[in-house]
């Protein structure tokens, strides 16, 4: 599965004049955790987060805070923005990017093509994948069987998103590709293939 296969696009960015105001705003009308920052080129500068934007912006309560804290009111996206930015292209596996995600304590990756933003991957647009319907997974997963290789010759159960395939020729170039095609669905953590004939033996 690549970041293509998952990515939220197109994906709303901001400029680094944007008020973080405007940012707090699409943050919250869109339910996202993270906005890139982008040049008049459309070309990725920096990204804001939620972190971001409430870090230093809420005034401490002066009644109960014996330190009392001035608020940063008034900034823009480009003073809070984290930069340089961590971005992946679209063809990245979802496997390295969610390594990239929990290596660097992040919620959001943008996706590039070049330099410009063409998505992103938030840590909740993967585990919405790993909750995937069973029944979805086996859906797709017999789709792209049946396209590779014609109707009625594969088998696939699925649990907990590992995926079993059985082939009814013996043909273990065949077998090879069905797994790889399992494996970039959306959805599956495991996949492995047999023959029809070998377990009918067993």
């Amino acid at each position: 599965m690549r970041a293509r296969d998952l990515m939220t696009a197109p994906v709303i960015t901001v400029h680094p004049w944007t008020s973080a105001k405007e940012a707090a705003e699409l943050l919250s009308m869109h339910g996202f955790t993270a906005l890139p920052v982008v040049d008049d080129d459309d070309r990725l500068v920096g990204i804001v987060t939620e972190a971001d934007l409430i870090r230093g912006r809420i005034p401490a309560d002066s009644r109960y805070s014996h330190e009392p804290r001035e608020s940063v009111a008034g900034k823009t996206a480009g003073d809070l923005m984290t930069t340089p930015v961590t971005a992946m292209s679209s063809g990245t596996d979802v496997a390295d990017l969610c390594q990239a995600l929990v290596d660097a304590r992040i919620r959001a990756m943008p996706i590039v093509d070049g330099s410009a933003v063409v998505g992103i991957v938030t840590r909740g647009d993967v585990v919405r994948v790993l909750a995937r319907e069973d029944a979805e997974i086996a859906r797709d997963v017999r789709h792209r069987l049946e396209i590779y290789g014609g109707g009625g010759r594969w088998e696939v159960a699925v649990r907990d998103g590992s995926v079993h395939i059985t082939d009814q020729f013996d043909d273990e170039s065949d077998r090879h590709v069905a797994r790889l095609l399992a494996l970039a669905v959306p959805g599956v953590v495991a996949a492995d293939t047999a023959y029809a004939g070998e377990e009918q033996r067993r």
